[in-house]
């Protein structure tokens, strides 16, 4: 609609200081230079003070100066300050780092219009490596329109164990969780919710089915199917090297319990079953981490160290 893109456009124009080029303008919009020249004397009849300069460092600016007259507000009335829409500006920003939905990208434009400048930002979040794995970007961006169309889709899916399987699936929600993007879908073949990793997602398509029911709310159902989806590995027991203290806290979590009489550390951590990241973290230190409990997970360690020794050994 014209009312759409005019809003659009001004909001645009307000977050870009400077003059932004009417061809530049009308590709973002889908439209001919001639309609946004068009566009931009409807704004200038609505009282909104526009200038235009020719040229190659021309184009179109809102007047210096010049602000929309709008105000964010919480459920209760009460209106959110400038630190407050910063914080949100800033979630987004790092949201986007990771996902570039273009309604996110539109609801942080529209924020950052209402904003009277960079002064309060003193967080910075980049969540880029989400979206290094080559498809993942494309799979975001057709399961986010799934979910909003209500549309069933066809997965090619392997699980941790390598085991491949086709399913028709609904999804329900995204979730960026453990450094990886998982897809929380009503599963047709098993009727029941399941959780898929993006990236064991081989190919992806629309089935061109609507919903075969009314999915409840996605925050309780994401809960629920995280908290089924592994068994959770409580009370990991650790002797830390003290030269690996700082690394195992920041990349297993491992909390400090105490220290022995040989300066070595007991710290504790959390894992779930079928994550392999933690595990593969816990290889990578190496003797600097020896696991004391679980037994199980001892015996898995050894047997994949061994594996490897098999494998690169004499």
């Amino acid at each position: 609609m014209k009312i759409d893109r005019l809003i659009a456009m001004t909001l645009h124009l307000l977050s870009h200081p400077g003059f932004v080029p009417a061809r530049e303008l009308a590709e973002r919009f889908e439209v001919t230079p001639r309609t946004v020249a068009r566009d931009v004397e409807t704004l200038c009849a609505a009282g909104i003070p526009m200038r235009s300069q020719p040229g190659a460092a021309g184009g179109y600016a809102v007047m210096e100066g010049y602000r929309l007259d709008g105000r964010l507000v919480t459920a209760g009335g009460h209106a959110l300050s400038a630190s407050d829409r910063d914080a949100i500006v800033t979630a987004l920003r790092g949201l986007l780092t990771a996902y570039g939905g273009e309604r996110y990208a539109a609801v942080l434009e529209k924020i950052s219009s209402l904003l009277p400048g960079k002064e309060g930002r003193r967080v910075f979040m980049d969540f880029g490596a989400a979206g290094e794995i080559a498809g993942v970007q494309e799979s975001l961006k057709t399961l986010d329109k799934a979910i909003a169309d209500k549309t069933a889709v066809r997965i090619a899916y392997v699980n941790a164990a390598g085991v491949p399987s086709d399913r028709v699936v609904e999804p329900v929600a995204l979730s960026y969780r453990w450094y990886a993007w998982y897809l929380l879908a009503f599963c047709q073949t098993r009727q029941d919710y399941r959780v898929f990793k993006l990236a064991r997602i081989d190919a992806l398509e629309t089935a061109d089915a609507a919903f075969s029911r009314e999915h409840g709310d996605p925050e309780e159902l994401l809960a629920l199917a995280f908290s089924g989806s592994g068994r959770h590995l409580e009370g990991i027991v650790l002797r830390v090297n003290p030269a690996a203290k700082v690394a195992a806290a920041e990349y297993l979590g491992a909390e400090y319990a105490e220290t022995l009489e040989n300066g070595d550390l007991i710290m504790r951590m959390d894992g779930y079953e079928d994550e392999r990241l933690w595990f593969a973290m816990l290889l990578s230190f190496g003797d600097a981490v020896e696991v004391l409990e679980p037994e199980e997970v001892r015996v898995r360690l050894a047997k994949t160290a061994k594996k490897i020794i098999e494998l690169y050994g004499d």
